[in-house]
């Protein structure tokens, strides 16, 4: 993975956490017609939308809970969403994982979903080359200073290398001249378990096809 000098690498100060969640971002309710004293238009409407498809260049919003096993082979939350707030993507735009996708693949709005990825599909296995010691100067700032509550053992540091390749790194030792971090994916090694249900699917718009990301009220904002 770090074929580069480890030199080369440097923080991001203004960048925020990459991956907050597993694969988005809400969008805003659609209200359907739901009554019987619709015009018959939008009883149409209403039927054509709730049997649409989770295919390519459609926007999907879903609920799901995700869980790994822990060393007892338990069971552990790791992140769910909720209908305030679930998770809404761009179908076939390459921004989750492939496994994710393939099997949300032809879902309706009401569908359940209950699928395990393995390690390998997912983020991979952790590798020890993804443990890298970089120069301590890597870290200060344009006065040569270095921020101590940033360099806590433990923490997850947005990093950028001389490629600008966008990379998260958790600090696992800091010494006098290096800082030696684990660029290991959190959930790497681990087998995914996904269960939710499928809330929303609408055609994209021209305009977030071609930005490649979701917009609207909760979605990305330029």
């Amino acid at each position: 993975m770090f074929s580069e000098d480890p030199s080369s690498l440097s923080t991001m100060k203004e960048e925020t956490t990459v991956m907050n969640r597993m694969p988005g971002k809400p969008v805003p309710e659609c209200g359907f017609f739901g009554t019987v004293f619709a015009p018959e238009s939008s009883l149409s409407l209403h039927a054509k939308l709730s049997t649409m498809q989770i295919n390519k260049n459609t926007v999907v919003s879903v609920n799901y809970h995700l869980t790994v096993q822990d060393e007892n082979g338990k069971e552990e939350l790791v992140e769910q969403t909720d209908s305030s707030n679930p998770f809404v993507f761009l179908y076939g735009a390459g921004n989750l994982l492939e496994e994710f996708e393939k099997n949300l693949s032809g879902k309706n709005i009401g569908d359940t979903f209950d699928f395990i990825i393995e390690a390998g599909k997912g983020y991979g296995d952790w590798s020890e080359d993804n443990i890298v010691n970089i120069p301590i100067d890597a870290f200060r700032d344009p006065e040569g200073n270095i921020d101590e509550e940033m360099l806590k053992v433990g923490n997850t540091l947005p990093m950028v290398d001389n490629e600008g390749n966008h990379l998260q790194g958790t600090v696992e030792e800091v010494q006098a001249d290096v800082v030696r971090m684990d660029f290991n994916h959190p959930l790497a090694g681990q087998d995914l378990h996904f269960k939710g249900e499928v809330l929303e699917v609408r055609s994209a718009t021209e305009e977030e096809l071609s930005h490649g990301h979701v917009h609207g009220p909760g979605g990305h904002h330029h």
